[in-house]
């Protein structure tokens, strides 16, 4: 019996002199991982690391504000730039023949519908050119159809653009 009592001692012993060479390992591997997770930067610990680390989301985040300042003024002088271009030839004279399709009305939009057209009329003796201002997609001045026609077209184009950009 009393052997059986010592043979379970040892047992006992060799299990636990097992654990403790594990847990000695597993001591060491963190001890190790920590060193490896401190020594890529100049902080010496672990308070200074996180110290290091608050600090750069910090910049990270002035750096996102100021980038989000500066797209909402690009957004903003987007939005006053011309938008979309729409050019329409046509004859003035079509019954003398003289003037052929050299003549054009040319809209120049922007999202708000504000911006220029520009007419030209051409014929053999001399060039006229107009232009005549728009404030959202209409004029003080009186249009011609051809440059009412480049001024609707330009419209779609820009509701075409805008409808692929929200896909």
């Amino acid at each position: 019996m009393i052997s059986n009592i010592s043979s379970i001692i040892v047992i006992i012993l060799a299990i636990i002199g097992i654990i403790t060479v594990v847990m000695v390992g597993c001591v060491i591997y963190l001890y190790r991982k920590l060193n490896r997770f401190l020594s890529g930067s100049s902080p010496v610990g672990l308070d200074d690391s996180i110290i290091d680390i608050k600090s750069s989301i910090d910049e990270l985040e002035t750096s996102r504000e100021e980038l989000e300042k500066y797209l909402v003024g690009v957004e903003h002088r987007l939005k006053r730039s011309v938008q979309s271009v729409h050019t329409v030839r046509f004859n003035p004279f079509k019954g003398t023949g003289s003037g052929g399709n050299q003549s054009f009305a040319t809209a120049f939009l922007n999202e708000d519908g504000d911006g220029v057209v520009i007419s030209s009329l051409y014929s053999r003796d001399h060039v006229s050119v107009f232009s005549k201002p728009v404030k959202a997609g209409t004029s003080e001045y009186e249009l011609s159809e051809e440059e009412i026609a480049a001024m609707k077209e330009a419209e779609k184009l820009m509701k075409k653009s805008s409808a692929i950009e929200k896909k």
